[in-house]
């Protein structure tokens, strides 16, 4: 077996650990609750006592290259100290980093999960044609990350690649992070079910609304269930957010001129729902996709033959995994800092 490394996808509600090897093969991976309740230690303590399970299992036939946690929120990237995160209350300013070596007694990687997750597309996804690339993750909220050269670029201190938090709305939504309109308000699966609850109220969704009253698990998936059955209103909607993502990748595309843009997280299952208004919006507001728009739009089969000369929109492919290949991929580079 060839050598392997730890990757780690730190999430408010599950704990997911994985040893892969060079070459991205999953060799095994465990997942756990995140025990939030009990503490920031016993977290911490349920992660390390994963990581040497895997490590001990392995290490008797390959070598451990490393361990690489991803967790959503602010990094102090030099320091490891997580500044915040929306899914891991009472984490601030926490020094996760030095928490987990002093617990190991070895050197770990911290990384943002959506940095691992475009780390795990170019690695082993939609971008292992391409150098450099940009990808949004739809869920909660939006998260993003940015590969450049084939690695991470973290920006001066560490937080590049939030595009979630770009505004497309100019006064529009206010959003947690202090401003308005941003992204994060209008193509997530918060705002998805924020515009649901609009229109019901509005007393124009008389579907939704008896779904939402029906099902105590209403969420944007059944949202968009039922938009390909064609309600009219819950189309309305994910048109909405393909409106918003076009704005968004419009600007990334005219600032960034990447050959490729890959759009994850749990929203993107919706692709069909939202990407036709997300491809008509990008191609009217940005002269240079325009000039490099693929033949077919979103079609995967331009990726392989487009890249260098074509502007590559398309979905993501490693799911829920991306972050977690993406963070022993970081762990296997020996990280970024």
């Amino acid at each position: 077996m060839k050598n392997f490394s730890i990757g780690v996808d730190l999430g408010g509600t599950n704990l997911r650990i994985a040893a892969v090897d060079e070459q991205g093969n999953l060799l095994e991976k465990v997942t756990l609750g995140t025990r939030l309740a009990l503490g920031r230690d016993q977290v911490i303590h349920d992660m390390c006592e994963a990581i040497r399970g895997l490590a001990a299992k392995y290490r008797d036939r390959a070598s451990l290259q490393g361990i690489g946690i991803g967790v959503a929120g602010i990094i102090d990237m030099r320091k490891g100290v997580l500044r915040e995160s929306p899914n891991l209350p009472g984490w601030a300013d926490y020094p996760v980093r030095a928490e987990i070596e002093k617990r190991l007694g070895t050197r770990v990687v911290l990384e943002n999960d959506a940095n691992c997750a475009a780390l795990g597309e170019k690695w082993l996804g939609a971008g292992r044609a391409v150098d450099d690339m940009a990808m949004l993750t739809l869920g909660t909220g939006v998260g993003g990350g940015i590969v450049l050269g084939g690695r991470i670029w973290h920006g001066m201190t560490g937080m590049a690649g939030e595009f979630g938090h770009m505004t497309i709305e100019p006064d529009g939504i206010p959003c947690k992070c202090g401003s308005r309109g941003c992204l994060e308000q209008y193509a997530s699966a918060t705002a998805v079910m924020r515009m649901v609850r609009e229109e019901i109220d509005a007393g124009v969704a008389p579907t939704l609304a008896r779904a939402a009253s029906s099902d105590p698990e209403f969420s944007a998936k059944s949202v968009y269930k039922l938009a390909i059955q064609g309600d009219g209103v819950a189309q309305h909607v994910f048109s909405l957010v393909g409106n918003a993502l076009g704005i968004a990748l419009a600007t990334m595309v005219n600032g960034l001129n990447l050959p490729m843009y890959v759009i994850g997280g749990g929203v993107s299952g919706a692709w069909d729902a939202f990407s036709p208004t997300m491809f008509r919006e990008v191609r009217e507001r940005s002269m240079v996709y325009a000039a490099t728009v693929p033949a077919q739009m979103g079609d995967s089969a331009q990726v392989e033959s487009g890249v260098g000369t074509r502007t590559i929109i398309t979905r993501a492919l490693l799911g829920s995994d991306a972050g977690l290949y993406g963070a022993a991929r970081v762990a296997m580079m020996g990280g970024g800092w």
